[in-house]
């Protein structure tokens, strides 16, 4: 690993870490995640508790709530502690909640949400704050269907100096269609496409990021196109192959996890078929990316 990459991964590993009165704050990586206990979700928080996973939010970016007995409203109740909701795509038409989006996989599914290295949502104008998703059923072998999260700031942050150079002030363009390769869309499914920039600020506490993922981004736009094929596979090989940046989350029944999508990636595991599992997820509103 190059010397510049060590500094940045040292620099994270040493940073302070707030400090907590009413919860237990136990990372699950020197970079990225944390396991909270003391908190009871199904009830309203404190505002002193509040705070302090707000600030266990902002350092950890990943927060891994176990054992929460929730309803859709607890669960509803907590995320708007930190922004509106999204309301789901198609709601309206398949009568469902129209704030909770339904995650599930059995022996019927062919393919599952979030297979490959992505932010949740980034072709929207508005990319979410954040997702909270509570799982209650996990595979009946008793493992499988875990979740890895990687950490952007630290993705930058491992670039050597020309390259942070180069993408500073470049733009990418952001393509809902993507995800739906190789399969049809619905037609009443509206399709988003942006431009974001390729390296954002975190809106909240001002430290850059890399804004580009697998999932959702075609192409940088002020790249020659196979200018542009390069540089994202070499941006997507990163995320895909540093184990540094990354901490994984061992599903349990009754486990909330709540993720930074302004500055995390995730990939959903699929290594559990023919089991099932099943989750419940809300998304908090974001914001348009700052360059």
């Amino acid at each position: 690993m190059e010397p510049f990459a060590l500094e940045a991964i040292e620099r994270i590993a040493a940073a302070a870490r707030p400090s907590y009165e009413t919860i237990a704050v136990a990372p699950l990586t020197p970079i990225i995640g944390a396991e909270v206990a003391g908190v009871d979700l199904s009830r309203p928080l404190a505002q002193q508790q509040l705070d302090e996973v707000r600030r266990a939010f902002l350092a950890h970016h990943v927060l891994v709530f176990r054992d929460q007995v929730l309803t859709p409203e607890d669960h509803k109740r907590f995320a708007r502690c930190f922004g509106p909701l999204r309301r789901v795509p198609l709601a309206d038409v398949d009568g469902g909640d129209p704030e909770i989006l339904e995650l599930k996989a059995s022996k019927a599914s062919r393919f599952v949400a979030g297979e490959a290295w992505h932010a949740d949502g980034t072709a929207d104008a508005e990319p979410s704050l954040g997702s909270l998703l509570y799982v209650t059923q996990t595979p009946e072998i008793g493992s499988g269907g875990d979740t890895l999260f990687a950490n952007m700031h630290l993705a930058y942050d491992m670039l050597s100096p020309p390259m942070k150079q180069l993408l500073d002030g470049m733009t990418a363009v952001h393509d809902g269609l993507i995800p739906w390769q190789g399969h049809v869309p619905p037609p009443e499914l509206t399709i988003p496409k942006n431009e974001h920039p390729v390296v954002a600020r975190h809106p909240e506490t001002g430290r850059k990021l890399l804004f580009v993922n697998s999932g959702f981004t075609s192409h940088i736009v002020q790249l020659a196109r196979a200018e542009s094929r390069a540089v994202l596979d070499m941006l997507f090989r990163l995320v895909e192959s540093e184990p540094i940046l990354t901490c994984r989350v061992r599903w349990q029944p009754n486990t909330l996890v709540f993720w930074d999508n302004r500055c995390v990636q995730h990939h959903a595991v699929w290594d559990y078929y023919p089991f099932a599992r099943y989750g419940q997820r809300v998304t908090v509103n974001g914001g348009r990316p700052a360059a």
